[in-house]
């Protein structure tokens, strides 16, 4: 499973999520290439109105065809 990083910089008032970069690899249909996955939604320790924050992210790059 991938490490992710989520935190809210206060500061900011925004949700701040790090995810390792991957070697480019085919999605599931094909159609693209994964670069970077939380694998699913993942729950956090980031916390909003008392409660935690559960974060699903895929990045990716159109595959060429």
């Amino acid at each position: 499973m991938t490490k992710m990083n989520v935190q809210i910089d206060t500061k900011t008032n925004e949700l701040v999520i790090r995810l390792p970069l991957q070697k480019p690899y085919p999605s599931t249909s094909g159609k693209t290439l994964i670069v970077a996955t939380s694998g699913g939604n993942q729950a956090t320790t980031a916390v909003v109105d008392g409660k935690p924050v559960t974060v699903g992210c895929n990045c990716y790059i159109k595959r060429d065809r």
